[in-house]
């Protein structure tokens, strides 16, 4: 499949940067050549965020949110007004997948929510860390048990955004394992460094992860998302190196845009 969505950026990587002066490191997103973001932890000023984003001319390409409980409706509207049309379970606590009972008393609520947000126009995703895929049920990754038992996303269930890099510590061969998941898979994130827990990440395809080779494997994925948790280099050389590897192998199309257009 050809990626036709732009390279995105998961804002969790310049959180600190953001911190300082979000309007103007969202401009230098957009200026290395990514076209979309992934916010997180929304709430707090969603309308700020869209016009920065707006001036930056970048889109959202999903958020991170748990819209359960009571803030559900507030995270669906604040999703809205940052213009996504996905939101993303970003975590659930490891105890959720260490049998098969959990296991499918976790996706029946994730089915449930998927449904309530489908009434609201919104699909919902869920995000993977190491555990999913270092736990083992019945001979499997918990991550797949619990992808078998969500409804499908075709008729409005959860979608799958994969997280490779913690794919790869978890243990698993990350193409093999996208090509089990399927078509469930709509979003990836791209990652690189030593596969290991602990230690710093780097720019992608400047670690062990063979990226190339990852993205090919999962043709259903709409975005792919760059993110790197922690990294011992400058973070925003980092985000310009990792889609600059990209765009020279062919695997991104940065967006280009007129000096002082928006």
């Amino acid at each position: 499949m050809t990626m036709t969505n732009p390279p995105a950026l998961q804002l969790y990587t310049v959180r600190e940067q953001l911190a300082g002066d979000r309007k103007g490191v969202l401009a230098r997103i957009a200026g290395l050549g990514y076209g979309a973001v992934e916010p997180f932890n929304i709430l707090g000023d969603p309308a700020g965020l869209r016009a920065d984003l707006d001036a930056a001319g970048l889109l959202t390409c999903a958020v991170h949110a748990t819209p359960a409980g009571e803030q559900a409706a507030p995270l669906l509207r604040a999703a809205r007004t940052l213009g996504a049309g996905t939101v993303i379970v970003p975590h659930m606590p490891p105890a959720r997948f260490a049998d098969n009972a959990s296991i499918q008393a976790l996706a029946a609520e994730l089915n449930e929510i998927a449904a309530r947000t489908a009434d609201q126009g919104l699909r919902l995703g869920y995000h993977n860390h190491d555990f999913e895929l270092a736990s083992i049920v019945d001979g499997r990754p918990a991550l797949e048990v619990l992808a078998d038992a969500l409804d499908d996303p075709a008729d409005g269930g959860v979608l799958l955004e994969v997280d490779t890099y913690w794919a790869a510590v978890g243990g698993q061969d990350v193409p093999a394992l996208l090509g089990r998941l399927g078509d469930r898979v709509r979003y990836l994130h791209v990652k690189d460094g030593p596969v290991t827990r602990e230690d710093p990440m780097t720019a992608v395809g400047a670690g062990r992860m063979p990226v190339a080779e990852i993205l090919a494997a999962a043709p259903s994925a709409e975005w792919h998302v760059v993110e790197l948790d922690h990294c011992a280099t400058d973070m925003m050389t980092a985000v310009g190196e990792s889609l600059a590897w990209l765009a020279a192998r062919g695997l991104a199309q940065p967006v280009r845009r007129r000096r002082g257009a928006r």
